[in-house]
């Protein structure tokens, strides 16, 4: 059964319209964590993993992000590079991104409701396969964001900005 919801999961986001795109070099990998870093000291699930220095994540067809946990300094843009066959989101839990800070979702949303509904509705949001999104992180703190038809498959990020 498990195997159904996760096909028609995967089914769902393979289309859709494009969002920025530009390019940037991959950090590969399978979305393990690696690199430099310490650990965090925030309660964001992520106690004692390691921090990477890059502003490039991959969005992988084994459906995570590489690398998971991205450690970046003020004022740095952030690309996601879809390198898999099936498109992606990258949306921010609005509940666990710093207090003072934007929202950010692709597709442009100003919530995370609207992104949810954008994504369902009209596959709004959606990074296609080769495609990228952009982000320029201006507040301090820790973000957590998601791919919203990825999210039961544990397609989550992190972003601590310095």
């Amino acid at each position: 059964m498990a195997a159904v919801s996760t096909a028609v999961a995967v089914a769902g986001c393979s289309s859709g319209s494009s969002t920025s795109t530009s390019g940037g070099d991959g950090d590969g990998g399978d979305g393990g964590d690696s690199g430099d870093g310490g650990s965090t000291s925030s309660n964001d699930d992520g106690s004692g993993s390691k921090w990477t220095q890059t502003s490039t994540v991959d969005m992988t067809a084994s459906l995570k992000y590489a690398p998971k946990r991205i450690e970046v300094e003020q004022g740095t843009t952030v690309t996601w590079k879809n390198t898999g066959n099936i498109g992606h989101t990258v949306t921010a839990y609005e509940d666990e991104i710093p207090e003072d800070a934007s929202y950010f979702a692709s597709g442009g949303f100003d919530s995370q409701q609207a992104a949810v509904d954008g994504y369902n509705n009209d596959n709004e949001g959606n990074v296609p396969k080769g495609e990228s999104y952009e982000y320029t992180f201006e507040t301090k703190g820790t973000y957590k964001y998601y791919c919203v038809p990825h999210e039961m498959n544990g397609m989550v990020g992190y972003v601590k900005v310095v």
